[in-house]
């Protein structure tokens, strides 16, 4: 009689690890942090518990942190002194990233870094380009010439990887382009493929300081009601040359994730963004949850729907379960 195989295999603790179909380990995580111009500052963010602003002096100990913890791989994303309407800093040498991602290169040699490729968090006006004026949105063209700019940047500073997070269309083959010309052949693109415009991330636009000043992002991010167009987002960065795709945010849309995966032979990433984040945070604060176990059972369902890294604020979390 086989109406009983699936009890007698989780009866035993050893033989359910043996045939557990999913495995988490720090190697899956790539974790998100937040430099700010200036020297000796470090601010927790209040609707991001544990998530912090910090200068270029304290992430390099927080890398020193994340290596103990068995953590190798970050995301970048800086928060400039001044803003203006084009996202100066992004584009300069000696702007916040650039220099960060030196300085890490040099004290952490064996730290991969992913730099986050937008300009939400340098423009004055919070969108992710140039402006246009007539329409008042962000000018796709325009901005994929300085999105290019900013990729070589990052690449000459040392960047490991470059992630483009703007949504524009055509931006993996300018910056793919760009990096080339410059024989940065061997720096791998992570285009955010299939981002949102979610509002799950909420809590992300107060670390960055990335709230646009007028209107919102629907015009160049994806309607979340829209699930063809999501997987032919990611199958277009794909024929452009991007060698990672993601889907963004992660939770509320598992589906897109296993649609993605079914389309594609490319490693995939999901970001696990900041509203999923806090509210699993505040949830466990309020011992609603068993935060613990939540992290753990959300980390194993974005491995299910068929992620092969995730970006999460929750890894230095998941690293010291995974340890214990």
């Amino acid at each position: 009689m086989s109406f009983k195989r699936f009890r007698r295999l989780r009866i035993n603790p050893i033989l359910r690890d043996l045939v557990q179909e999913t495995v988490i380990t720090p190697n899956d995580f790539i974790y998100p942090l937040f430099v700010k111009s200036g020297e000796g500052y470090k601010k927790e963010i209040e609707s991001m518990p544990g998530v912090f602003q910090m200068s270029c002096d304290h992430i390099l100990k927080e890398c020193e942190e994340l290596k103990s913890l068995g953590l190798k791989a970050i995301i970048l994303f800086g928060i400039p002194e001044v803003k203006d309407s084009v996202g100066s800093d992004a584009l300069c040498e000696h702007g916040v990233i650039a220099t960060t991602v030196r300085e890490i290169k040099k004290a952490h040699p064996d730290m991969f870094v992913v730099t986050d490729l937008c300009f939400c968090e340098y423009t004055d006006h919070g969108h992710c380009g140039i402006l246009d004026p007539k329409l008042k949105t962000v000018d796709n063209d325009a901005t994929l010439k300085i999105l290019a700019d900013q990729a070589v940047i990052h690449a000459k500073a040392g960047a490991d990887m470059i992630a483009p997070s703007g949504m524009m269309d055509g931006m993996i083959t300018a910056i793919r382009e760009a990096l080339d010309k410059e024989d940065f052949i061997n720096t791998p693109i992570m285009s955010y493929s299939t981002k949102f415009a979610s509002s799950y991330y909420g809590p992300f636009r107060d670390v960055a300081e990335s709230a646009p000043s007028f209107g919102d992002r629907r015009s160049y991010q994806m309607n979340p009601a829209n699930r063809r167009e999501a997987i032919l987002e990611s199958i277009e960065d794909e024929r452009e040359g991007a060698d990672i795709l993601m889907v963004k945010p992660g939770l509320a849309y598992l589906d897109i994730i296993r649609d993605i995966r079914e389309n594609t032979r490319l490693p995939l990433a999901v970001y696990n963004v900041s509203g999923e984040y806090s509210m699993l945070k505040m949830a466990g604060k309020m011992g609603v949850i068993d935060y613990e176990k939540v992290i753990m059972e959300t980390m194993i369902s974005f491995k299910r729907a068929g992620a092969d890294i995730i970006i999460s604020y929750h890894a230095k979390e998941m690293a010291k379960i995974l340890g214990e």
